[in-house]
């Protein structure tokens, strides 16, 4: 079922821009055409809760944009836009690709938020032959996690993706931890036996060692641990100055409190996260050791974009979560809603959204705008996918109305996007 709603409270004029655009096309004369069905699966509960916590805000501004239909090819069709929750389980996300597909006839898949949602979803789709968009996991862990061999044609027809991979975290990384705080070069990683963590540990670790980065890895670990006693060991040991992570969140939490406990956090001179550490929750959480602790963002506020379908820019959006949720903004709210922009841009562009192979086509050479910035899926890195920025970021203790401030401390992936901190060491 899909959670329930209530309308946001944003500011009037950027609401309602792209209802209107729509609502003025529909005054013409024009042909009723059948109804445009979107499924849209993240995880709203569960581990990965904290991905999705935005999720439903930006679904009733979809809804609230799509009111007055959509014109594809001079045919106006009413959009349903129906919105899933995967619990955090990757078995369930399976499940609800395949009743959006089988039982609600879906023109369009959509999915986002980790390897646990998004490749089910993808691999579901890919089967059903029915066309499906997704973002928010690195590229690699879904291209090659999926099957795809390199340098071998794509084996995927049905479904694509746009996120950052690991170039993107390597340029962020390598300049972040270049810049204002001196380092011994030694990087403690932890990164889990799952799809990111396998993918990452491949392609991330050789490309920063290329950078003269020393990488200790204690070995893979499972998801659950609770005992990182180990990895604390060595990491001390060997003196690492740079901590980098790629867990789910709770594993972090666990992991950092036991860091601070062992005495490993008064060594660490960068805390890097990823996967974790993105959203202001997470982070309030773990108190005064969350302070100081380094991220990358896929969106921010200070983005300068604007979404075309709602018109937002990333203040007014990040502004109207806030009024209407009494929460922080978290970059999940530009990434969903820029996953919807373009999934609707791939229907437009398609000439007739209820032709799935038309559709399909569409994403494959697909060109817009979004959110995040400019999409352009003609240019790789491989087929299927679109590579987005990720930019450095830290978490420092506030300075308004919310305990901590998301500051923006680098952006070689994407110059567009303004720098307002220095890095600050951790500890």
């Amino acid at each position: 079922m899909s959670e329930p709603h209530h309308p946001p409270m944003i500011p009037r004029r950027g609401a309602l821009i792209g209802a209107g655009l729509l609502l003025a096309s529909g005054r013409r004369a024009r042909a009723a055409g059948a109804a445009i069905k979107i499924g849209f699966v993240s995880p709203r509960t569960g581990p990965l809760a904290s991905f999705g916590e935005t999720d439903g805000f930006i679904v009733d501004l979809a809804r609230k944009a799509l009111a007055g239909g959509l014109e594809v090819g001079g045919t106006t069709y009413t959009v349903e836009l129906l919105d899933r929750d995967t619990q955090s389980d990757p078995a369930r996300a399976g499940q609800l690709a395949k009743s959006l597909i089988n039982d609600d006839g879906v023109d369009l898949v959509l999915a986002t938020s980790t390897p646990e949602v998004v490749n089910p979803v993808s691999d579901a789709a890919e089967a059903a032959g029915v066309p499906a968009l997704s973002t928010v996991m690195p590229w690699e862990a879904w291209y090659f996690g999926r099957g795809a061999k390199p340098g071998a044609p794509s084996p995927f027809k049905w479904t694509y993706h746009f996120s950052f991979g690991v170039a993107e975290f390597a340029g962020a990384y390598i300049s972040q931890w270049s810049s204002t705080v001196a380092t011994n070069k030694k990087v403690g990683v932890m990164y889990p036996n799952d799809a990111d963590g396998n993918a990452i540990r491949a392609h991330l670790a050789p490309a920063l060692e290329k950078a003269g980065f020393s990488i200790v890895d204690p070995g893979p670990y499972e998801d659950g641990t609770n005992d990182y006693s180990a990895q604390i060991a060595t990491f001390k040991k060997n003196r690492c100055e740079i901590f980098n992570t790629f867990p789910i969140p709770p594993d972090f939490a666990t992991f950092w409190r036991q860091a601070a406990q062992q005495g490993f956090t008064k060594i660490v001179k960068i805390a890097q996260t990823a996967k974790t550490g993105l959203f202001p929750s997470s982070i309030e959480a773990l108190g005064s050791i969350g302070h100081n602790i380094s991220s990358g963002c896929y969106w921010h506020r200070d983005f300068p974009y604007k979404s075309p379908l709602t018109g937002l820019d990333g203040h007014a959006l990040a502004d109207g979560y806030e009024a209407a949720s009494g929460r922080q903004w978290t970059q999940q709210l530009g990434a969903s809603l820029a996953l919807i922009d373009a999934g609707i841009a791939a229907l437009r562009a398609s000439g007739n959204p209820k032709d799935k192979a038309a559709v399909a086509k569409a994403l494959s050479t697909l060109q817009t705008t979004t959110s995040l910035g400019k999409l352009d899926f003609t240019k790789g890195p491989v087929p299927n996918v679109c590579a987005t920025p990720i930019i450095g970021t830290q978490w420092v203790k506030g300075s308004g109305k919310f305990k901590l401030d998301y500051v923006i401390t680098e952006n070689s992936g994407d110059r567009n996007v303004p720098v307002s901190a220095k890095l600050l060491p951790y500890s």
